[in-house]
C-alpha cells in the first residue's frame, strides 16, 4: 500500500534541495496561498504546486490527496454559500458575495495542503529531522517525535485496512452508502487499532532508549546539510513568492 508521504526517489533540483529549504518552499507556498486575494494568484500557486508535482514525479501522490480534497471542498463551499448571504442573489440560496468568498476558501484549502505532502514526498524523514536540528536547532527529541507520527501515520492506515478486511470476511459491509451507518460501522475499529497503536508506541520508545536516544546532539548525524548557492537561490524565490501574495 502506497501511502501520499512515501518518499519519490529522484535527482530533480528539488530532491537535492537541502531539507529546511524544502520546508520554506512550502511554507511559502502555504504563506502566499493565505495572503492572496484574487482568483489568478490562487489557482497560479495550485498550478505551480501541480507544475512541481510532474518535475518531481510525485503527481500521483497529490492526484490521491485531490480526491479526497476535492468532495471537501465541494461541501465546504455549500456550507459556506448557505451561510453567507452578501451580495445580489444568483441562484437558490446562491450569492454572488457567499460564492465569491467560498470559492476563495476552498481554492485556500487546496493551495495549502498539497504543497506539504510534496516536500514530504520528495524527503527521507530522517534528512529532514536531522536537517531540522543541524541548521534550524530544533531539538532533537522533537524532530524525531515529528517524523515519526509521519511513519505511523501509512502504518496506522495498513492495520485500519486490515482489521476492516478481517470483519468483511465475517460478514461486515463496509461499502454501504449511508454515512451514518458507516461511522457507526467504523468507530468500533478504533479500539482494536488503538491498543496496536500503544503497543507499537511503546516498543518504539523502548528501542530508542536502548539506542541512546537520550544522548543525541546536532554533532552526531554523520552528515552534513549545508545551505549552498542553489538553497540561497530558491529561498530568493520564497520570498518573492510571499511578495506577490501580499501584493496581490
Amino acid at each position: 500500500m502506497v501511502s501520499v508521504i512515501d518518499y519519490v526517489p529522484g535527482d530533480t533540483l528539488l530532491h537535492r534541495l537541502n531539507p529546511v529549504t524544502k520546508l520554506a518552499v512550502a511554507a511559502a507556498i502555504i504563506v502566499a496561498t493565505f495572503l492572496a486575494d484574487t482568483y489568478p494568484v490562487l489557482v497560479g500557486l495550485i498550478a505551480l504546486t501541480l507544475a512541481l508535482g510532474v518535475y518531481t514525479g510525485a503527481i500521483r501522490r497529490l492526484g490521491s490527496l485531490l480526491k479526497l480534497l476535492v468532495p471537501l471542498a465541494v461541501v465546504m463551499f455549500l456550507l459556506q454559500t448557505a451561510f453567507s448571504r452578501e451580495g445580489a442573489t444568483v441562484f437558490a440560496w446562491f450569492t454572488t458575495g457567499g460564492v465569491a468568498s467560498a470559492s476563495r476558501a476552498c481554492l485556500r484549502l487546496l493551495g495549502v495542503a498539497m504543497p506539504l505532502i510534496l516536500v514530504l514526498s520528495v524527503t527521507k524523514l530522517n534528512d529532514l529531522a536531522n536537517a531540522c536540528v543541524e541548521v534550524l536547532h530544533v531539538p532533537y527529541r522533537y524532530a524525531f517525535t515529528f517524523t515519526t507520527a509521519l511513519r505511523f501515520v501509512p502504518v496506522f492506515s495498513q492495520e485500519m485496512t486490515a482489521i476492516m478486511e478481517a470483519q468483511t470476511a465475517r460478514g461486515v459491509e463496509y461499502d454501504t452508502k449511508n454515512p451514518f451507518r458507516k461511522l457507526q460501522l467504523m468507530l468500533p475499529l478504533c479500539v482494536p487499532l488503538l491498543v496496536s497503536s500503544v503497543g507499537r508506541t511503546d516498543a518504539t520508545a523502548l528501542a530508542a532508549e536502548q539506542r541512546g536516544f537520550y544522548l543525541r546532539t546536532r554533532e552526531s548525524s554523520y552528515k552534513r546539510y549545508p545551505i549552498v548557492a542553489r538553497d540561497v537561490a530558491v529561498l530568493a524565490c520564497c520570498v518573492a513568492l510571499v511578495a506577490l501574495g501580499v501584493a496581490l
